[in-house]
Formats: structure tokens, C-alpha cells, sequence
């Protein structure tokens, strides 16, 4: 195959954040005690979850505050305008209050509150495998299907190709969309399985998408995280889990976040966590674990004569409404890698994606600081254009990370005008802002 070609710039422009934001930052973290951040996290047990529920944690309106509980170990769940919700274990709770934090329970958010939620409203890991085959089967020309690796426990993760020839390696930009890093986000799943079924039901009745599989390539992932979500799912009700399932050496604990486990900037900035017990933990070192580094490994593959095939990604997650954008290491609107060609290109792709769902556009470290996210390695790494989704709901009201069954198919099609927007932008994204006789 000849390398699709394209250029992307590589000299960095950075924009400062204000020295006061700076500054309560700084203050916030050493007010709680680089001791406590690093040990005090509570374990995750090694055969099963501890009973937890999500809780509003009041008092937090700035990205600042919000990093700095983040800085705790804590994942969190929901962003509102002056607290954030978080999924938190008694241990956790007085953990959190013992470091000063306002917590109230959120009352049917615990595990026997969301029972009525089935697992089996969303398909398991095999029926979404087998669902996958009975497409390929369906539309053979359009689809085949690749086992890139296997994760921790052994489940094939697979890569789905949608495209007119699908068995060949064309010179065509190619699009990847992830899904299931975490593992309690099952909607997630709904989603590569609703873009599978758009892209093949469409070819050649919808002008749009036979045009667009015509001159693209596109990659599903359905699940990054087989084990954790058969984990999550299969035991009869969910255990709000959102790890993968590998056991940490030295430590009782199970499980790493793997959207905290990516090469670039891993570990740097106070947004992920060092302690195994965590939510956020971000594992002994980049790509340690199975499955960041199978997904990794595929992407790195793509790169043929020098050149990513690889120009645009999205990483669907649940929930919240949002369209985010890198960098998440930094509340600098640049960085190395990232100028302001760049930021705007994003931008301006990122908000008229979020036009067409209703989702809220911003960069990443808005919400608060990440660091090792799956975004800022393949921009910074790859030159791939990456954005997250955070799908349905837009808080825990509409049922958390486990929406009822009856919303699944509204709210994966609520993403089809954006999927088709990336695709179209995939050739060259600095078109949306008028730039690419200057980069494409």
C-alpha cells in the first residue's frame, strides 16, 4: 500500500495560564499533602468490588479544585457547576472527609439501586462478538475483522474494518473509533455496534456514507476492555467497575486505569495516581497493561512508509455530554506538539461535532488534569486528531454509567451525524478552519 500522505506542524507555540489559577492550584495540592495522595487511597480487593454508590462532592466550581481532589486517587464520574459526583466506597468517603471534603450520597446509585437496570439491556462481550460476525458474514466485501491481541485473561480484542474494499490496504485516511475502556461503560459498546450497522446498512442507499466508505477506511474497537466488562456485567448486577482486570505485582489490588496507562506525559502531572488501590491508577508504567498496549501496538502498525494511516479517532466513553480535545495534561491551551493551528483545528471540528449531538465542546483539562489519556498520545505521538465522546447521560439522574435499555438505540444515534462529520474531515481536518493549502 502507498502511504496516505500528510503533513502536520511540529514547532510548539504555548499559551500561560493566569498566575492565579497557578497559584490556587499549587496551594490546593499542598494543602492536601503529597503523603496522603500517593498511600492513602483505599485497595480495590483482588476477587471482587468493595459495595460502592456515587456521592456529590460539593464545594469544587474551578478545574483547579476539581484537579486537586483528582490528586486524591478519586475518579471522577460527573462534572456539575460547583461539585463534582464520584463513585466512592464508605472507606473512601471518610477518607475524602478526613481530608476535608463535603460528601452526600446520591440516593439509587448503589449497586442493588441499579438492579432493575439488567445487565442483559446491553450485549455481553459474546453477543457482541457474535453480533459483529453475523455483519461481516452479511456484507462480506465491506467487512472484515482482525484479532489484534488478547487481553489479560485471554478475550480476543478485535478490529472491525468498514470500507468498499475492505480486504485491501488501500491509500485512503483511515478512521479509528475506540470504545470500552472502561469497563462499566456499556453504552459504549451500543455505540461501535450502531456505527457498524449505519456504515453497512447505508452503503449504497445513502449517497453520504457510499461516498465516504468509497474514499475512507474505518477502524472499530468495540471493546478495549473485554475482562472488565464481563466482570462488570456477567455476575447478575453490575459492579461498577471501571479497571481492567490485571493484578497489580506486590499488591492486593486488581486493575488498571487504562486511559491513564498511555506513553505520553504518563504519570507527569498530578492526573492520574500512583497507588494500585485507586480508581485512576495508572499502572508501574506506560503500556504495562495487556490491553493499552495490544490497542497501542495496532495503532503504531498503521504507520506504513513513514507515514500514520491513521488521521482522526475518537475514544467513546460514558457519560456527561461532552466533546473533548487534547491536551489533558495541561490547562494550556498549546504545548510541545500542539500550536495554535493545531488547537484551533481542534476546536473548531470538536464544537460543530458537538453541534450536532448537543454535547459540551472543550479541551479536556477544563473538567481537570489527566494525564496518560489515550488523546494526548496519539496527537502527540501519532499526529492523530483524537477527541473523546462522553455519551448519555448528561448526569447521574439519567442513570449514571447504567442507563435504562430503552435509551440505548436513541442515544447511539444521537452520535451518527458526528461519526459521518469526522469521516468527512478525515483527509484533512485543517480544512474546518481554511488551512489546508498550508498543511494537507
Amino acid at each position: 500500500m502507498r502511504p496516505f500522505r500528510r503533513t502536520r506542524p511540529s514547532t510548539p507555540a504555548r499559551r500561560a495560564r493566569t498566575a492565579a489559577a497557578a497559584l490556587v492550584a499549587l496551594a490546593l495540592a499542598a494543602g492536601l499533602g503529597t503523603q496522603a495522595t500517593a498511600s492513602s487511597v483505599s485497595p480495590s480487593p483482588a476477587a471482587g468490588a468493595a459495595t460502592v454508590q456515587q456521592w456529590e462532592v460539593a464545594g469544587l466550581s474551578t478545574a483547579a479544585e476539581r484537579t486537586a481532589l483528582s490528586r486524591t486517587g478519586t475518579a471522577i464520574d460527573e462534572v456539575r457547576a460547583d461539585s463534582v459526583v464520584i463513585t466512592a466506597s464508605a472507606a473512601d468517603v471518610r477518607r475524602l472527609r478526613a481530608l476535608g471534603y463535603e460528601l452526600s450520597a446520591l440516593p439509587g446509585t448503589a449497586a442493588t439501586d441499579i438492579r432493575p437496570h439488567a445487565p442483559s439491556d446491553y450485549h455481553t462481550y459474546a453477543a457482541a462478538v457474535a453480533e459483529i460476525n453475523a455483519v461481516r458474514a452479511a456484507h462480506p466485501s465491506l467487512v472484515t475483522t482482525r484479532v489484534i491481541g488478547r487481553s489479560y485473561q485471554g478475550r480476543d480484542i478485535i478490529a472491525v474494518k468498514i470500507s468498499d474494499n475492505a480486504a485491501t490496504d488501500e491509500n485512503e485516511p483511515e478512521v479509528l473509533f475506540t470504545h470500552n475502556q472502561h469497563a462499566r461503560e456499556h453504552l459504549t459498546v451500543e455505540m461501535a455496534l450502531r456505527t457498524l450497522s449505519v456504515l453497512t446498512s447505508g452503503y449504497g442507499t445513502n449517497a453520504r456514507i457510499t461516498e465516504l466508505l468509497n474514499t475512507r477506511e474505518v477502524w472499530l474497537i468495540p471493546s478495549v476492555n473485554p475482562d472488565g466488562k464481563v466482570y462488570d456485567q456477567e455476575s447478575g448486577s453490575f459492579r461498577s467497575w471501571r479497571k481492567n482486570r490485571q493484578p497489580t505485582p506486590g499488591s492486593s489490588s486488581v486493575g488498571t486505569d487504562l486511559n491513564r496507562n498511555w506513553a505520553y506525559r504518563w504519570g507527569c502531572c498530578g492526573g492520574s495516581s500512583g497507588s494500585a488501590g485507586s480508581e485512576t491508577y495508572r499502572g508501574p508504567s506506560a503500556e504495562s497493561a495487556t490491553e493499552t498496549r495490544v490497542v497501542a501496538d495496532f495503532v503504531r502498525g498503521r504507520v506504513i512508509g513513514g507515514q500514520q494511516q491513521i488521521t482522526a479517532h475518537i475514544d467513546f466513553h460514558t457519560y456527561g455530554e461532552l466533546v473533548l480535545w487534547p491536551y489533558g495534561y495541561t490547562y494550556n491551551r498549546t504545548g510541545p506538539g500542539l500550536t495554535a493551528d493545531d488547537a484551533a483545528a481542534f476546536e473548531a471540528l470538536g464544537r460543530q461535532m458537538a453541534g450536532t449531538n448537543g454535547y459540551t465542546p472543550q479541551q479536556s483539562s477544563d473538567l481537570y488534569i489527566t494525564d496518560g489519556s489515550i488523546n494526548d498520545w496519539l496527537w502527540a505521538n501519532q499526529g492523530i486528531f483524537s477527541y473523546t465522546f462522553e455519551m448519555y447521560p448528561r448526569s447521574a439522574g439519567g442513570g449514571g454509567f447504567y442507563p435504562p435499555g430503552s435509551v440505548i438505540a436513541r442515544e447511539t444515534a444521537r452520535n451518527d451525524a458526528a461519526v459521518l462529520l469526522l469521516l468527512e474531515y478525515a483527509d484533512c481536518v485543517y480544512r474546518i478552519t481554511g488551512r489546508q493549502n498550508t498543511y494537507c
